[in-house]
């Protein structure tokens, strides 16, 4: 069968299961479901009616598939499956959705899979949304086909997943998930620890990681936001909660001579104290932050080099690079 033979028989079924609904209208996901399958095998189509609960697309029909899809709500979107596609028949070259709206108007349609996946939700695995309405495919956006796209490996993928969603963020914004796998090394802790409760060696290797990739904190006192990224990420990345921002940097607890005397610029002083931890940082820390929060890679071996030069460009009446890390400099000549 041709996709435009198949296409006539999805109208043809799609009309008259629209207008079941519209006399009674479908319940639930399983009982659309069900009258799909049973429509497309009264039309002679070998479809299995007792499948695996988990196959994508529901229906395979040799090269064709169909994904059922059902909502209850007036809309023609809906979350649709995890990008990786772990349970696609591989038979299956080309996927069509049909679709049953319960809400306001029932009705019944059908779009071609590729063509109404317009957007990727990132909330825990990655799933594809999908609109029947889409005036422009997530393929499309990203610029990669959807056959090419499919093929990839789950790493190679959430690339692309990646710069789509970076794509999308405000100012301000960063992605909470930086790994290119199905299966992150990183995940978000369960609970929320309050940073001055925690000990004294992880405040300050907290401190050296947020420093570190977020240098507009040595900005002027009264500028604002400056510690806005730093916050942000202690939160999404280790689940540590900052309700005092001035508390990480500026604050004379974290700024204190050894002498104990007061005074003088606390952010450099609070930086001098932690440049160790913040050299430990430059060398460990992954690469995809410093693309998320730096915008770009750079090697370990440059990342204080490049950290003294964007500090040097926020600071006002002072240069971090005269006053930091001038041990690491002379010795690495950079």
């Amino acid at each position: 069968m041709t996709e435009a033979d198949f296409e006539d028989l999805l109208t043809k079924v799609t009309s008259d299961l629209a207008a079941k609904a519209a006399r009674s209208p479908f319940t639930n996901s399983p009982q659309f479901e069900r009258a799909v399958r049973v429509a497309l095998a009264d039309e002679g189509l070998p479809v299995d009616l007792h499948p695996h609960p988990q196959a994508f697309p529901d229906i395979s029909l040799g090269r064709l598939g169909v994904e059922v899809k059902f909502t209850e709500h007036d809309t023609w979107r809906s979350v649709a499956n995890s990008v990786f596609e772990g349970m696609r028949d591989e038979h299956v070259e080309v996927i069509y959705v049909v679709f049953g709206k319960m809400g306001g108007v029932p009705g019944v349609r059908f779009a071609k899979y590729e063509d109404c996946v317009m957007h990727v939700r990132t909330s825990h695995v990655p799933r594809f949304e999908l609109d029947i309405d889409a005036t422009r495919s997530l393929f499309d956006k990203m610029g990669i086909e959807y056959d090419d796209f499919r093929v990839l490996p789950d790493r190679d993928k959430m690339r692309y997943v990646r710069e789509y969603a970076r794509g999308r963020l405000r100012p301000g914004e960063h992605l909470w998930w930086m790994d290119d796998t199905q299966e992150p090394r990183h995940t978000l802790p369960m609970e929320v620890r309050l940073y001055m409760r925690l000990p004294q060696e992880e405040k300050r290797r907290l401190r050296a990681e947020a420093a570190l990739l977020c240098p507009q904190i040595v900005k002027p006192s009264r500028s604002r936001n400056k510690y806005n990224d730093a916050v942000a990420y202690l939160l999404t990345y280790h689940g540590v909660l900052c309700p005092q921002a001035r508390d990480l940097f500026s604050a004379g607890s974290v700024a204190m001579r050894t002498d104990q005397t007061r005074g003088g610029r606390y952010i450099e002083r609070a930086l001098q104290d932690i440049e160790n931890e913040m050299l430990s940082a430059a060398s460990q820390l992954e690469d995809a932050l410093f693309e998320e929060y730096w915008g770009r890679s750079v090697p370990p071996g440059l990342r204080i080099s490049e950290w003294l030069k964007l500090a040097d460009d926020y600071a006002d009446g002072w240069r971090p690079s005269e006053t930091l890390f001038t041990n690491h400099v002379r010795q690495n000549g950079c």
